[in-house]
């Protein structure tokens, strides 16, 4: 299955979430069942060109040859200060720095494409129709780009799994990739395209421990030497602020369904984005299909995550970067 993985990583990066990493090093240790062919970045958890940089550093740390691109620098629409705020925790939070202590930051980036990542992804999946797999770990906005550039990019692209979205979770009216560009989210999800959602409600329900990385960190592996460094300190501060005894692991579900669709249950339900003023715009609305003919002209129904068994994943996960050795 050939692959991309947009996204926007924060691996090496004091305060940022990590598990977009986790998910690329999954990717490749998963070759060659699933060929990653290029990454693609996106500001949201990280600055874009911060994603880049982190990007970089941990593909040339795991030792593989994936073509990386700069991709959208802000939304559509939505102004970048208010999430900026939120998201840039070392300047904000004192209790960062200690956190993340010696943890290799990202290297300077270098050999930055001039293509934009919406051309990339727009050109890769028009010259392969119906090949190209888009896994989107970020706000969407490079793909809403690629669908305004190619009109085709919706009915060509094979499938894109998104991580983003959320219905029910006590303390999260809109999840991150959502409210960063809710424009971006609803222009994809009503594209067209085939589409799996995997919403913070399923993803809330995954953890990964200190033990569980301990597991991880003993198959001693030129990549587990390179990821387990970054994933430490974020493990360590989720617990302590969320007070959840570790981290979710939200992105690495996207890559982990593809290589074992049992590790989710789905339903197909229709979703919807808020783009009304206000601090609910980038919520997600579901109902049941069978409810549509009452509501008149509403979206196609998707494929939605419902629930993760966390231990299978933990264990195709650790497997994985075992055999890939």
């Amino acid at each position: 299955m050939r692959i991309v993985i947009d996204c926007d990583p924060g691996n090496g990066v004091p305060g940022a979430n990590v598990d977009d990493g986790l998910a690329l090093a999954l990717a490749v240790a998963a070759h060659p069942e699933l060929t990653l062919e290029a990454i693609t970045t996106v500001s949201g958890n990280t600055p874009s060109a911060l994603g880049f940089a982190s990007a970089q550093t941990l593909i040339e740390n795991l030792g593989a040859e994936v073509p990386i691109y700069l991709g959208a620098e802000r939304a559509l629409v939505e102004p970048p200060e208010r999430w900026r705020t939120h998201l840039d925790r070392e300047d904000a939070d004192a209790t960062v720095a200690g956190t993340w202590g010696s943890t290799p930051r990202p290297r300077a980036a270098h050999d930055v494409p001039r293509t934009p990542a919406a051309q990339v992804l727009g050109e890769l999946v028009r010259a392969h129709p119906g090949a190209i797999t888009i896994v989107a770990i970020g706000p969407l906005t490079n793909l809403a780009l690629a669908t305004r550039l190619f009109p085709d990019f919706a009915r060509n692209v094979a499938r894109i799994i998104i991580m983003g979205g959320v219905f029910e979770v006590d303390g999260y009216p809109v999840d991150t990739n959502f409210g960063v560009d809710p424009d971006a989210a609803a222009i994809v999800l009503s594209s067209g395209a085939q589409i799996t959602l995997v919403p913070m409600d399923a993803t809330t329900t995954t953890l990964m421990t200190h033990a569980d990385l301990d597991r991880i960190e003993q198959l001693d592996t030129r990549l587990t030497r390179a990821l387990v460094p970054t994933l430490r300190p974020w493990i360590t501060y989720s617990a302590r602020t969320r007070g959840i005894g570790g981290m979710w692991i939200h992105d690495v579900v996207t890559v982990a369904l593809l290589l074992d669709p049992g590790i989710v249950e789905t339903r197909n339900l229709a979703i919807s984005v808020d783009l009304l003023p206000g601090p609910t715009r980038g919520r997600t609305v579901r109902w049941a299909p069978d409810a549509l003919p009452a509501l008149g002209a509403a979206p196609a129904p998707i494929e939605v995550v419902t629930s993760i068994d966390n231990a299978r994943l933990l264990d195709l996960l650790t497997d994985t970067l075992d055999a890939h050795g």
